[in-house]
């Protein structure tokens, strides 16, 4: 690891006027929600709880919040597990084949979701197979959107991971499945759960996709906001961005809390 007494000054200021910059969003938000005027307005009028409390008592958000969440969580488990996978196919195959695959893989973050969703909604529609402006239909697109940070992450675990100490543990009497559950699955685990938890955010901030997907009953937190503020502009969306923004500090930190985020991105 480099000394961080090594790194020039420009770098540092450099890094830290990017950082400021990428908070900035966070404080408008946040500073917008707790505004007391009628209408989404920044500088705020003055700081009140007034759309804090519009927002736990309006039916509207909280169930999109809670369809947000749903989805997210549903999404996260099956694109982790799928995306688990994948990674230990792709760093223990050879040829062009996995190679392709591994490109394939990562289109989800090179295409644009306005793409992906109109992609899926034509085949939901044109295919008539029942899932245009379904739950399922919905989830598909997430798990589509969010396989590939997973994939990346556990990818990344992989590639430096030493597998005679699967073959150790296979000498000493354990099975492939075995082997491969009690000692490669430990020492990734901290991977999968950061691979996880950026699904998880990634599938709960999706909007574009979700516009082409979603049934006017089941509608997610951005496209409530959305609707919000181009209908009514009150800083009740604001309000609700705080808590996803909330939501999303806590999943870090919990993740952070469970493995050592740090030495995942030191590797």
């Amino acid at each position: 690891m480099q000394d961080e007494s090594n790194i020039p000054v420009v770098f540092k200021a450099i890094s830290l006027i990017s950082f400021a910059i990428l908070l900035v969003p966070v404080g408008v938000v946040v500073l917008a929600g707790l505004n007391s005027g009628d209408y989404l307005t920044f500088p705020p009028q003055g700081l009140s709880l007034r759309w804090i409390k519009a927002f736990l008592t309006s039916p509207l958000f909280l169930s999109a919040y809670g369809v947000s969440f749903l989805v997210a969580l549903i999404s996260t488990l099956i694109s982790t597990t799928i995306g688990t996978m994948a990674a230990v196919y792709l760093t223990r195959s050879t040829g062009p084949f996995p190679s392709f695959l591994r490109g394939f893989f990562m289109l989800p973050i090179v295409l644009p979701g306005v793409v992906l969703g109109l992609a899926l909604y034509v085949f939901y529609v044109t295919s008539d197979i029942g899932l245009a402006r379904t739950m399922t239909g919905l989830l598909i697109g997430h798990v589509i959107a969010t396989c590939p940070f997973v994939i990346a992450t556990v990818t990344a675990a992989l590639v430096g991971f030493d597998r005679t100490l699967e073959e150790a543990a296979r000498s000493l009497g354990a099975s492939p499945f075995a082997a491969f559950r009690l000692v490669t699955l430990k020492i990734i685990g901290p991977a999968i759960s950061a691979g996880a938890i950026f699904a998880f955010i990634v599938s709960f901030g999706q909007f574009e996709m979700t516009l082409f997907l979603s049934a006017p009953d089941l509608q997610t937190l951005p496209a409530a906001m959305y609707v919000s503020m181009r209908y009514k502009f009150e800083p009740t969306a604001a309000a609700a961005g705080i808590f996803a923004i909330a939501l999303v500090v806590l999943s870090m930190v919990i993740t952070s809390r469970l493995v050592n985020l740090k030495r995942i991105f030191e590797r």
